[in-house]
């Protein structure tokens, strides 16, 4: 005891406890980091495999036994974990009939099932992946007023300029943006679903979506301060309506009380 008192008082003690720390910390640090990137790479294996699994028995029938793509199905290589999450995530996949526009409907599959599907078609090739929450702070990090600009130059020839949807060409539609979450939204703008085309981060920058979800979010919220909207047509076409319709009441009156009075 007295010889290790004797050392411990030596000037270079101190400087060696510090040293051998710094071997023992870096050494546990070396093994978890190690073991982390396995556990991450085994379970994201996992997570194809199950996918695949899925996507034989749901998807395969229409985009075939390694999403090659059929007669009935487009191919899904390199179209992105994005295009899997906001198709089968909001129901519009798997369809029954593909002669028809797919319409959002209760999804068949999971929030997990659906990221397994996603990881399994991400495999394939490399595609658009599915946007964090983080990445999706439109409140923070998204203008209203560059939204509502962006909107009406890019999207409201589809959509309507208040977000309410549209009639397209050969029996198509664009859907309506209201209620629909800011998730989606992203992704649709990123993989481009059905008529709609693909906005890359060249044509419209992360930043510029944000913008526009803050946009639609504020529309979607906003009330309709004359009551009935009529989908937000705008006046002419909301007063027109009730003229039409006031006047039509009015003529109908006057038949039928002409033909009682007989």
């Amino acid at each position: 005891m007295n010889r290790l008192s004797k050392y411990r008082r030596h000037p270079l003690a101190a400087v060696l406890v510090v040293v051998m720390g710094l071997l023992l910390v870096g050494s546990l640090y070396s093994l978890a980091s190690s073991a982390s990137p396995a556990q991450a790479t085994n379970a994201r294996s996992q997570a194809v495999e199950e996918g695949r699994q899925m996507f034989l028995k749901g998807c395969s029938s229409c985009h075939g036994l390694n999403a090659e793509g059929t007669d009935t199905g487009p191919s899904l290589i390199g179209v992105g974990a994005a295009a899997v999450d906001f198709q089968v995530g909001t129901g519009r996949m798997p369809m029954a009939d593909a002669s028809v526009q797919a319409m959002a409907r209760t999804p068949q599959f999971t929030p997990e099932q659906t990221v397994a599907i996603a990881e399994f078609v991400a495999s394939l090739a490399p595609g658009p992946g599915i946007p964090s929450q983080e990445a999706l702070n439109y409140e923070r990090d998204g203008n209203l007023a560059q939204g509502g600009e962006l909107f009406r130059t890019n999207c409201a020839m589809c959509h309507n300029f208040a977000g309410q949807g549209g009639a397209l060409t050969q029996g198509k539609y664009a859907a309506s943006l209201m209620g629909v979450d800011p998730q989606k939204i992203y992704e649709a703008l990123i993989t481009g679903p059905q008529s709609m085309p693909v906005f890359g981060d060249r044509v419209i920058t992360p930043e510029e979506k944000l913008s526009i979800i803050k946009w639609l979010k504020a529309a979607e919220s906003e009330k309709a301060q004359g009551g009935i909207s009529l989908g937000k047509v705008g006046p002419v076409t909301e007063g027109l309506l009730i003229w039409t319709l006031g006047l039509g009441l009015l003529v109908g009156a006057a038949v039928w009380l002409g033909a009682k009075s007989k």
